[in-house]
């Protein structure tokens, strides 16, 4: 590709990660338009930048397009897609138009089934604060600074890299990270080993790689490192002698966590989260280990960078409003669920009470029973109607069987359909004092805004 004399034409342009690359693709001189099937707060974003974007998608739509950029959420028998190939346009991954972006720059590639968007960022709000003005292209928009990616004038790019669907092979970051390794998308893999073992592809491939950092806590890197075949990084939470960074004598105080940083058997300084979830001290051993072992920042510009860490939108996002408590967050594994459920109970509360939207079939199949147990740190739970993504059905798994291993589970269980009459539900039966945790997607989150809103209206 020769991006300076073509132009980007960006399929579902206002997803979070294809967004970001769109947005510093332009900012670099590259002609970039897009379409999507709503307008948002990101494709008014990408307006107000000059980038035209078109809602709603046609064959026209391609038209002065030399490439055709697609994620892999975008069937191939898209009509925008269709009419590129009809049209002898180029297709292109989005991962290979991510590669573009990071093109002349020292790169941070950050990956795993967990924790790879909050990783990123903490990495690049370190880097903004050791004033090294980084690019940054992540799946969520970062709070410190109201957006998913930047094109900086420095040296250095910080990128979260989806290996959902393999398309990490694409990629060749000059550091690596990988947070956790779970069984997740079974659309795409086989299972575990199936994960473990493209991922090791992805890392052992990689000639640029002069940084590989592994998450020890996660039994699923550690299974990894057993395949990798070049020097690593070991950074995690526990007390094992042979971490290269740690983040120890973790305190989850609800709203904050603290944390003892360690570097090599040496004992640092205590780092303050102003952020929930304990197992961002996990995320921020990464981080610090890519600051430290990787750019060689110094202890205190990390420790500070961290002490004013905002997070990601909809990441764990607490709201208090007319005495309840509402929380956010884009989690839908079980794994992650349970971790931000651990954290919330910490809170002051009364009730917990969970709305989740079961997401694919081959995640509810592989792990409901998981589901089971995680909810039976709630009160309660409302369960809406599956949404199957891009994935084919399978027989007998459905919204009815999912809700009824809930409720095998020992959990209580209330089946509404559609996202419209959650909260009238919820408000049937809501006492001071509840908390609401969302789990799901932007759907869910505008839900949730505006019952907040009302509720604050409410209130004069």
């Amino acid at each position: 590709m020769t991006p300076s004399s073509q132009t980007f034409h960006f399929i579902g342009i206002g997803g979070v990660g294809v967004s970001a690359v769109a947005r510093v693709l332009h900012a670099r001189g590259v002609r970039v338009q897009g379409s999507d099937v709503r307008e948002s707060a990101l494709t008014l974003g990408l307006r107000a930048l000059g980038i035209p974007v078109t809602i709603g998608h046609r064959a026209e739509n391609i038209a002065g397009a030399d490439v055709v950029v697609h994620s892999t959420a975008v069937p191939l028998d898209n009509v925008e897609r269709v009419a590129a190939r009809a049209a002898g346009v180029r297709e292109a991954h989005r991962s290979e138009t991510l590669g573009l972006a990071l093109e002349g720059l020292e790169s941070v590639g950050v990956t795993g089934t967990h924790g790879k968007g909050t990783v990123s960022a903490m990495v690049t709000h370190i880097l903004i604060e050791a004033q090294r003005d980084p690019t940054f292209l992540i799946g969520g928009v970062l709070n410190n600074y109201g957006t998913n990616a930047r094109a900086g004038q420095g040296a250095v790019a910080v990128a979260e890299i989806d290996e959902s669907d393999k398309s990490h092979l694409n990629l060749q970051p000059d550091h690596v990270v990988v947070n956790n390794l779970e069984v997740d998308h079974l659309n795409f893999y086989a299972g575990l080993d199936d994960i473990i073992e493209t991922m090791a592809a992805f890392v052992n491939g990689n000639d640029r790689a002069r940084t590989i950092a592994l998450n020890w806590d996660d039994e699923g890197v550690r299974a990894l490192a057993a395949r990798v075949t070049r020097p690593f990084l070991r950074y995690g939470t526990g007390d094992d002698p042979a971490l290269d960074y740690a983040a120890r004598n973790v305190r989850d105080a609800g709203d904050v966590v603290e944390f003892t940083a360690w570097a090599k058997g040496q004992a640092l300084g205590v780092v303050r989260l102003p952020i929930p979830g304990g197992y961002n001290a996990d995320n921020a051993a990464g981080a610090i280990t890519v600051a430290m072992g990787a750019f060689d920042l110094p202890f205190d510009v990390v420790q500070r960078a961290l002490s004013t860490y905002r997070g990601l939108e909809n990441r764990f996002t607490v709201r208090r409003v007319g005495g309840l408590t509402i929380v956010k967050d884009y989690i839908s594994h079980p794994t992650g669920m349970r971790r931000v459920l651990d954290s919330a109970k910490r809170m002051p509360h009364g009730r917990v009470r969970c709305v989740f939207k079961p997401y694919r079939f081959t995640l509810m199949r592989y792990h409901g029973e998981e589901y089971a147990q995680v909810f039976a740190a709630a009160d309660d739970v409302v369960i809406t109607t599956m949404y199957a993504a891009e994935e084919r059905p399978i027989d007998g798994i459905d919204t009815p069987w999912f809700v009824d291993v809930l409720r095998r589970g020992g959990n209580t269980v209330h089946f509404v359909p559609s996202n419209d009459e959650v909260v009238p539900f919820l408000g049937d039966d809501l006492r001071e004092g509840d908390m609401v945790i969302f789990f799901g997607g932007d759907d869910f989150f505008r839900m949730a805004d505006a019952w907040a809103a009302s509720l604050e209206a409410a209130q004069g």
